[in-house]
Order: C-alpha cells, then sequence, then structure tokens
C-alpha cells in the first residue's frame, strides 16, 4: 500500500475534471455505438440487403465491445487511461470514416464489427467504473451514475440528429458526423485526462488523511485479465452477475438499441420520429441512472436490480401493443423503460466492488460486461432473424420481457451463500 497521508486536496477536487471528460468520451461512444441502429433501413433501402445481413456487424461488434472489456481495464492498469482511450478514439474512426465507401455487407464486419466494437469496447462502462472508483471514496454511487447517464445523454443528442440528417441529406453525412464528434474529443483527452490522484499529488474525493492507496500492479494486462477471470469463476456471485447482465445486455443494446428504428418504421413511423421517441427515452435514461447511482449509495442494490428487471419486463412485453398505438403507446413505453433503461448499471459495478474489491472492480466489472455483450450481440442477430423469417419482431419482445422476470430473481441470490470466511457482498452505503 503506497500512504498518501500528506496530500492536500483542492477546493475543486481534480476528480471533477476527469468525470467530465470521461463523460464526453463516454457521450460520444455511445452516440457512435447507437448509430448503426439509426443506419439499419437507409442501408437496406440503398443496397437491398436483409435486415439479417445487416444485424449480424452490429451483433459482432457488440460482441467484440464485451470481450474487449477486462483486457480495457488491465490495458489502462498497464498503461493509463490517457493512452488507451486515444487509442479507443482512433479505432473509432477506423471503423467509421470508411464506412462511406463501402458496396458489400461483409465490409461492414471489419468496420462495424472489428475497430468500432474495439473502439466502443474500451470506452465503455469500463472506464466509467475505474475512474468512480480510483477518484472517489465518497460519492462513487453518484459519480457512476452520472458517466452512466452520458449513455443516456449521448442518445439524446445522436440519434436524433443522425437519423434527421440520413432523412434530408443522406446517411453518409451521418457516418460524417460521428468521426467529427470523435476528433473533437481527442484535445480533452489529451490535455485533462489523468490516470490517478497521486499522479498530481491528491486524494481521492472524499479520502480520510490516513488514506492509503493501493500499490500500483504493473503485471502483463492479459495475464491479469485471465487470472481475475479464474477467480471470478470460482465465485457465485460472479455467475448471478453475469448471467442478469446477460439478460441487460440482451433487453437493452441488443434489441431496443439495434431494432427500435426499424420496428417503428415496419409501423408507419418514420425514421426521424422513431429516433426523437429514443432520445425521448434518453432524457428519462439520464433521469433514471442518475437517481439509481444516487440510491446504490443508500439501498441495497440487489433489492434495486430486482424492480429494475421487473419493470423492463413489463415495459418490454407492453412494447408490441404500444407499437399498435402508435405516438401515444411508444410514449408510455418510452417513459417507463427509459427511467429502466441502464440503471441496472451502478448497483451492479457497486455489488461487483463489494464481491472483488475496489481495486479490480474494473477488471471483474469487465468479465461481467462480457456476458452483457454477449447477451446484446445474440439479441441483435437473434432478432434480426426472427424479423427476417417472420416479418415482425413480436416474439422478440416478448421473451426478452420473460428474460428480465427470470433475471430479477437471479439478482436476490447475490451474496446470500454463508461461505467460511467469505462476506456476503451486500451494497452497504458508504456515499
Amino acid at each position: 500500500m503506497i500512504k498518501r497521508s500528506g496530500l492536500q486536496s483542492p477546493p475543486i477536487h481534480y476528480g471533477w475534471v476527469v468525470v467530465g471528460v470521461t463523460f464526453l468520451v463516454l457521450l460520444v461512444a455511445s452516440g457512435v455505438r447507437g448509430a448503426p441502429g439509426v443506419l439499419i433501413v437507409p442501408l437496406e433501402r440503398e443496397f437491398g440487403w436483409t435486415r439479417a445481413a445487416i444485424s449480424l456487424p452490429i451483433s459482432v461488434s457488440l460482441l467484440v465491445y464485451g470481450i474487449v472489456g477486462p483486457f480495457s481495464a488491465a490495458f489502462i492498469d498497464r498503461f493509463g487511461m490517457k493512452s488507451v482511450v486515444l487509442a479507443a478514439l482512433a479505432m473509432l474512426l477506423v471503423g467509421f470514416a470508411p464506412t462511406v465507401f463501402i458496396t458489400s455487407s461483409w465490409q461492414l464486419l471489419p468496420l462495424w464489427g472489428l475497430f468500432a466494437g474495439l473502439g466502443t469496447g474500451i470506452a465503455a462502462m469500463i472506464l466509467a467504473a475505474i475512474v468512480s472508483n480510483r477518484w472517489f471514496v465518497k460519492r462513487r454511487g453518484m459519480v457512476m451514475g452520472l458517466l452512466t447517464g452520458s449513455a443516456a445523454a449521448g442518445s439524446l443528442i445522436f440519434l436524433p440528429t443522425l437519423a434527421n440528417v440520413a432523412v434530408a441529406i443522406g446517411w453518409r453525412w451521418s457516418v460524417a458526423i460521428c468521426c467529427a464528434a470523435v476528433i473533437a474529443v481527442i484535445p480533452p483527452v489529451a490535455l485533462l485526462l489523468r490516470d490517478r490522484p497521486s499522479d498530481i499529488g491528491i486524494r481521492p474525493f472524499g479520502a480520510p488523511d490516513d488514506f492509503a492507496e493501493p500499490a500500483i500492479r504493473r503485471v502483463n494486462p492479459v495475464a491479469a485479465s485471465f487470472e481475475a477471470l479464474g477467480d471470478g469463476m470460482r465465485s457465485r456471485d460472479f455467475w448471478l452477475l453475469g448471467g442478469s447482465f446477460f439478460v441487460c445486455g440482451a433487453s437493452t443494446l441488443g434489441l431496443i438499441g439495434t431494432h427500435f428504428i426499424p420496428a417503428c418504421v415496419d409501423h408507419g413511423i418514420p425514421e426521424a420520429t422513431a429516433a426523437g421517441l429514443l432520445a425521448f427515452m434518453g432524457i428519462f435514461n439520464f433521469v433514471g441512472t442518475t437517481a439509481s447511482g444516487w440510491l446504490s449509495d443508500r439501498v441495497d442494490s440487489r433489492y434495486l436490480l430486482f424492480w429494475y428487471y421487473a419493470l423492463r419486463g413489463l415495459s418490454l412485453m407492453f412494447l408490441p401493443y404500444a407499437l399498435n398505438m402508435s405516438l401515444m403507446g411508444l410514449s408510455v413505453f418510452g417513459v417507463f423503460y427509459g427511467l429502466d433503461w441502464i440503471a441496472t448499471v451502478p448497483p451492479t459495478v457497486r455489488l461487483s466492488a463489494n464481491a472483488f474489491g475496489t481495486e479490480r472492480a474494473g477488471i471483474m466489472y469487465g468479465w461481467i460486461m462480457v456476458c452483457h455483450q454477449i447477451g446484446a450481440a445474440g439479441a441483435a442477430y437473434g432478432a434480426g432473424l426472427v424479423h427476417t423469417r417472420y416479418g415482425d419482431y413480436w416474439s422478440a419482445f416478448i421473451f426478452a420481457g420473460a428474460l428480465c422476470f427470470f433475471a430479477a430473481l437471479l439478482v436476490l441470490r447475490i451474496g446470500t451463500a454463508s461461505r467460511k470466511g467469505r462476506r456476503p457482498a451486500l451494497a452497504a452505503a458508504n456515499g
């Protein structure tokens, strides 16, 4: 342990600057990650590709997004946040800029599937978990809620803009906007992002005078990631968190994030209006996620997750009927689903930190996020196949709702195993 008892914090803690820069990075990455959902219908119209063919590279991207997570946490430990985040932004540019020249659907596999998947996977919630745990002792839940809300802000800003631009002047200009946003966030990252409080001679926010920072481990990132996975696989809590997060990914990024706009188009709602509905959800998403972070500092996170998954299940089962009710029904769906969309992240991060320790929370959450993205990838491609086979998404929405009810029961078992010498992973209020 490295003692930092003599460090003095300035009136405005630099951790909030790091939070601001991280918020921008996650906002842009979220907007770019959501762009393929906006582009499905324009690509379908221009090239005549099936929805399953377009969904495949999106599915691969979501899978790569998840797989890279635990390794990105280890690479951040080894090389620092600034270097790794700049590399992620470069990958996003490589993944999206050449899209304007594509002529065949297979070309989306290396672009969206590999490079964009790598970029968004590195600039993802793993980064938020690392920032909240390294830079804050108090207000961790609130910070995690704010950073998680960046995904909502990304949807709110990007999706209506990209959809309107695609309709008005062409989808290639939407791709250009994504690339410009990525370029714009590079200077703040290069100038302001810092790795740890000790790098600039301060303690984490809320740390006591005798705070001892965990020793920095300079180990092989790949070895550290697989070591953490091995530890996780021996823990029942890891499987419960991973299983519930599998359902989370399937019912959010994979299904709604990818197929909501095409489903609306199937029911006669224009792309721009459907994107506006997603942005409308983003408003409530930001509120719900920020509130979830605040609550996770005060309420047992298992009970929070139970209600989040159960209410999401109800929302998804209502969605097929909401689509038939047009804008009125979809507005009701948007409020309830939006409040819940990624509210699961702060309590899941809290439970991961409680189960495996704050210093390993980033890597362990990264592996739990792999489960999330496997679910997202399966739902993205599976729903595309369902639509290609049956011509609608009805069964995909109902099945996802049922999965959410199952996840609601799973999360109640987290931390309940009575193991000798092991403290249950309860979400104590420490904020």
